[in-house]
């Protein structure tokens, strides 16, 4: 289960306002754009009727989101985020519009969590003399195996 809740209230009417990413930050629910279109793919009637899926649209530059963070998410290599920084999510695992929306929050709050924590430099590495011996020794052998395959000369 998640750590924080998707959502948090701020008004006195109980409107949710805000989608906790961290402690630390959250993103106003009116710099996120949801839309509800009809779902594709099997499902009857229901699929025809009702406009249950979820489009989720969320501009990275003109969002209140940290510079370093903007950055970050922009250098993101992902389908869901478009040339002119806007990310898209499209949610329809569930039958139900509520569940789908909350299923693209999730999945926005993932995204903008993977970029919280800057990822750990990798250091190389070279192979052991044991593991260059035995690849050159499987080379070997291969090599070996195809010469055997060819055409058998009669003298």
């Amino acid at each position: 289960m998640n750590k924080y809740p998707i959502t948090q209230c701020n008004n006195q009417d109980g409107n949710t306002t805000q989608l906790i990413i961290s402690s630390q930050l959250t993103i106003p629910l009116s710099e996120i754009d949801t839309q509800a279109v009809r779902s594709q793919g099997a499902g009857g009637q229901n699929v025809n009727k009702v406009a249950t899926a979820v489009h989720l649209r969320f501009d990275i530059n003109a969002s209140s989101l940290p510079d370093q963070y903007k950055e970050r998410l922009l250098q993101l290599k992902d389908s869901r985020i478009s040339n002119e920084g806007v990310i898209i999510i499209k949610a329809q695992r569930h039958n139900s519009q509520i569940k789908n929306k909350e299923d693209a929050l999730n999945r926005l709050r993932d995204l903008i969590r993977s970029i919280l924590s800057p990822r750990k430099a990798r250091t190389p590495t070279k192979p052991t003399r044991a593991s260059q011996l035995k690849r050159l020794e499987s080379k070997a052998l291969q090599s070996q195996r195809k010469s055997l395959r060819g055409r058998i000369e009669e003298q």
